[in-house]
């Protein structure tokens, strides 16, 4: 028992002392004002800060690398569509070539039915009793059987075989092109980068011999746009000669009245040469605007007349606008006065109650040992 009870007060003693040295330690790091005020471990967020920055280069040079892969791949998937739109359009050009030559309209089984010809092409009826045409729903010829069934039949199949061999020789040579398509092309890819280096030093000369051309056609077009304008000139002085010859003679400057009748009747003339109006005409016309100056001025006078009645209704509207105002601005200042009243008694009591509680309420201050029994623990 004795050595029982020695192992629990060793035990117990142990335990004491690793609890006196925890509550060391968290008094020195809880009264160290310099941790207290950062709060943290600031080595560790060093340490962090490094390995999130190592990290995030990690992800940068990874994420590059994957760029550069994307970059690649859509090259690749560029390259790739470009071949299948070029096979698809090869295709269908072959298809299209197929149809054009081996499956025109005339050919199909069910041609006649759509024949925009089947009218001109049509027979009679009947021709003799061994027309295969004569059938029983024709009501041409009454039999109870079909006498050319055998031959029908023997035609047909051997119709139906003969397609049958074309579309397989046709389907064979489709994929025979294809093949030969493919490795056309893929010849031709391989030759292209080949061609371009040679294709880049040929522009560079051919540049150079473009640059020597134009100048020599820049000369010659000079020379031949400063003849022609040479030639125009004189032409456009020759035309102008003419003009001016033929409007000197011409009815236009002679004002002759009667070039302006019209074809239609005495009453219509032609504008572009008609050289103005009679007497009665003009008086007819001032007349007419006389009216129209007379009818203005009493527009006027009526719209004058009725600015002035919106004038005066404007007036007496702003009248009793004023009035209201002031009225309301009465009552304001009546209502005013009343609060001001009420807050000046209301600071009256709340001086008073300042007073109480400074000179009688919160008399008695705490002293210095009221102070020294905080903090004397971490906990």
């Amino acid at each position: 028992m004795s050595r029982l009870g020695l192992q629990r007060d060793l035990q117990e003693a142990a335990a004491l002392e690793r609890r006196r040295q925890r509550e060391l330690q968290r008094q020195s790091r809880i009264f160290n004002a310099r941790v207290r005020t950062i709060g943290v471990d600031k080595d560790a967020l060093d340490t962090q800060v490094k390995d999130r920055k190592i990290q995030e280069a990690a992800e940068k040079a990874r994420n590059e690398e994957l760029a550069n892969e994307m970059k690649q791949n859509d090259k690749i998937m560029c390259m790739l569509e470009e071949r299948q739109k070029n096979d698809i359009r090869n295709i269908n050009k072959a298809i299209s070539e197929f149809q054009k030559n081996f499956q025109k309209p005339e050919t199909r089984r069910e041609f006649d039915l759509s024949d925009p010809q089947a009218l001109k092409k049509d027979r009679p009826a009947r021709l003799s009793d061994n027309d295969p045409r004569c059938t029983v729903s024709g009501l041409q010829k009454f039999m109870g059987e079909d006498l050319n069934y055998d031959q029908r039949m023997k035609f047909q199949k051997e119709q139906l075989r003969e397609w049958s061999l074309q579309q397989q020789r046709d389907w064979k040579n489709a994929l025979a092109d294809q093949k030969f398509a493919d490795d056309l092309y893929e010849k031709s890819r391989i030759k292209l980068d080949q061609k371009t280096m040679e294709q880049q030093r040929k522009e560079e000369e051919s540049r150079r011999a473009v640059c020597a051309a134009t100048k020599d056609f820049n000369r010659t077009q000079a020379a031949e746009l400063a003849e022609r304008k040479k030639l125009e000139k004189y032409q456009k002085m020759k035309d102008d000669m003419d003009e001016i010859s033929s409007l000197l003679q011409g009815n236009l400057l002679s004002e002759n009245p009667e070039q302006a009748v019209s074809s239609f009747g005495r009453h219509r003339v032609i504008t572009d040469r008609w050289k103005g109006m009679n007497q009665d005409q003009l008086m007819a016309i001032r007349y007419s605007q006389q009216q129209q100056v007379l009818e203005k001025l009493r527009l006027k006078e009526e719209e004058r007349r009725r600015d002035a009645e919106w004038d005066r209704q404007s007036i007496q509207a702003a009248r009793a606008q004023l009035v209201l105002e002031r009225h309301q601005q009465r009552q304001n200042r009546e209502r005013r006065q009343v609060l001001d009243n009420i807050n000046a008694e209301l600071s009256q009591e709340q001086k008073s109650k300042n007073i109480y509680l400074k000179e009688e309420a919160y008399s008695n201050f705490p002293t210095g040992q009221y102070y020294a029994q905080f903090n004397t623990t971490s906990r």
